[in-house]
């Protein structure tokens, strides 16, 4: 079962304390253009009175944003059937990554425009950060193309116990290697590139809202890479060269 527990937001609270008490609420605020950093000293019901917005409209999209989703400690990923495992990481990791990097560069990009001088990390960790954004989408247009429809191929045909699998194993073997051993060390390396610029994603002292938030993004980026790579290497492509191999010598 997954729980959702609701934050309550109070309509006299600073922005910046909202965002302060829970980074995701920052995404409402930047959507309205309500300033949440440094001009974000002023309560929620007068910002939004200022800008004519439904203060209760607004508070309902902010408790949506922070609304905390709990998932199973005792979900059993090993045993999943390879179609819904696939699907699962899909629809909720690539879909994830698909929205959370393009947003969470831009957190990064309007950071830096004004404390690139106090924090010369940030050119580095920008790199380091579109490099991995523009590694990854193509990564996973081809997961979802030729990889995972690949694997369902093959655990199809390992079930049925079809003659053509042997043939169907030679077709794309090369690809589920590259992409366990050399892409998945290439997002490895770019999240240590990562922690290490930012110490662990560990805001300084006083650090304004706006630091703390970005940090917080590109912590939860990290966060579901680790998990989406475990699926995979650790799970998913593991079962599928085992079949690819036992197949293999089956049939040959």
């Amino acid at each position: 079962m997954v729980l959702r527990g609701v934050k309550r937001i109070d309509q006299n609270s600073l922005v910046s304390d909202i965002v302060n008490d829970d980074y995701r609420a920052a995404d409402v605020f930047h959507k309205y253009g309500i300033d949440f950093c440094c001009g974000g000293k002023w309560p929620l019901q007068i910002v939004c009175d200022a800008k004519n917005l439904d203060v209760s409209a607004i508070k309902k999209e902010l408790e949506e944003a922070v609304r905390n989703v709990h998932l199973p400690t005792t979900l059993d990923f090993d045993h999943w059937d390879v179609d819904f495992l696939t699907d699962y990481i899909i629809n909720v990791h690539h879909q994830y990554l698909r929205k959370a990097l393009p947003e969470a560069r831009d957190y990064l990009v309007s950071f830096m425009e004004d404390h690139q001088k106090k924090f010369p990390y940030l050119i580095d960790l920008l790199k380091v950060f579109t490099d991995l954004s523009e590694e990854m989408l193509p990564h996973l247009e081809e997961e979802e193309t030729i990889i995972f429809p690949y694997i369902k191929q093959i655990a199809h045909a390992y079930d049925s116990k079809e003659s053509y699998a042997a043939l169907l194993v030679r077709t794309l073997r090369k690809p589920v290697e590259n992409v366990m051993h050399h892409e998945h060390e290439s997002v490895n390396k770019s999240l240590r590139l990562m922690r290490q610029l930012t110490d662990r994603y560990a805001p300084p002292q006083a650090a304004c809202v706006s630091h703390k938030v970005t940090l917080s993004k590109l912590l939860e980026v990290d966060n579901d890479l680790i998990q989406h790579l475990h699926l995979e290497n650790d799970i998913l492509f593991p079962r599928a060269i085992a079949m690819e191999k036992e197949l293999l010598e089956k049939f040959e």
